[in-house]
């Protein structure tokens, strides 16, 4: 047994070369203390950790668990979030929606931001240490309210980032706005065929009616009524779903961007409140 055999249990599942790599290194991190640094010294694996890292791959392997459920945590734009089966796990994808909606709120010097459907909290938590806004994270999921929470200690950025459960806008009060409204929504249609990892995650914040479009209609729609003047909306797209968004955000909103991934995928769109709204 050695590392090569271990990467390749992963391989064997499904999981590419280079995030079979990256896996086996985080849990080298997190349970055995082996750190890029031993191995730029040269620091051999001990036996002790590759029996602990073996069975932790298997433990990955036998369930199809994501590897940030097993260590309890994932990264996300320089720092650790705490996540549990009861959240989303932060991706890269969305990392472009936060980066945008940090750049505008820095340009237009943005206050209030409201962030729906927080889970982990990783968009609001971000979004409140690196800028001067205050985030209102909003969630259906107690659960992962918890979460969030935990991430705003872990972060020290209490009262810069707080959170209410609400399904949506149904718990904001009336003199409640925004400059901002940023959201990574449910966009998958529904029985859309899934990898066994994703599977695991919480299917309330994976999937929406109407071909995966449903949550992007309730938001664009009421938007309006919680944002301040020429206040902005940011929403992570689903795959195909640039189109009808788009369509649903110019009765609204003007000069409506769109944002590609780096396999040129449509995956955040953006537009500015027209004033006489």
């Amino acid at each position: 047994m050695n590392i090569r055999t271990i990467i390749n249990s992963l391989i064997d599942i499904g999981v590419e070369e280079q995030e079979a790599r990256k896996e086996v290194q985080m849990l080298l991190e997190h349970f055995c203390g082996y750190t890029q640094r031993d191995r730029m010294l040269g620091n051999r694996v001990t036996d002790e950790q590759l029996f602990i890292l073996k069975t932790k791959v298997e433990e990955r392997i036998k369930d199809r668990t994501p590897v940030q459920y097993i260590i309890g945590e994932a990264y996300f734009m320089g720092e650790f979030f705490k996540v549990t089966h009861d959240v989303l796990i932060p991706r890269d994808e969305t990392e472009i929606l936060v980066r945008k909606a940090i750049e505008i709120i820095k340009e237009h010097q943005l206050l209030n931001i409201l962030d729906i459907g927080t889970g982990s909290g990783c968009i609001a938590c971000t979004i409140a240490k690196q800028t001067n806004a205050v985030v209102l994270g909003v969630d259906i999921s107690s659960d992962a309210l918890r979460i969030a929470l935990d991430n705003v200690t872990r972060l020290g950025i209490n009262n810069r980032a707080v959170f209410r459960k609400s399904d949506l806008y149904e718990r904001l009060r009336k003199e409640e706005n925004f400059d901002m409204i940023v959201s990574n929504p449910p966009y998958i249609p529904i029985g859309t065929e899934l990898s066994p990892e994703v599977q695991l995650e919480p299917s309330v914040a994976l999937f929406a009616e109407e071909d995966g479009l449903e949550i992007y209609r309730k938001i664009i729609f009421d938007a309006p009524r919680y944002l301040n003047k020429c206040g902005w909306l940011m929403l992570e797209l689903g795959i195909g779903e640039s189109s009808a968004v788009r369509a649903m955000m110019n009765k609204n909103f003007y000069n409506v961007e769109v944002i590609k991934d780096l396999a040129g995928i449509d995956r955040v769109i953006y537009g500015q409140l027209i004033q006489s709204i």
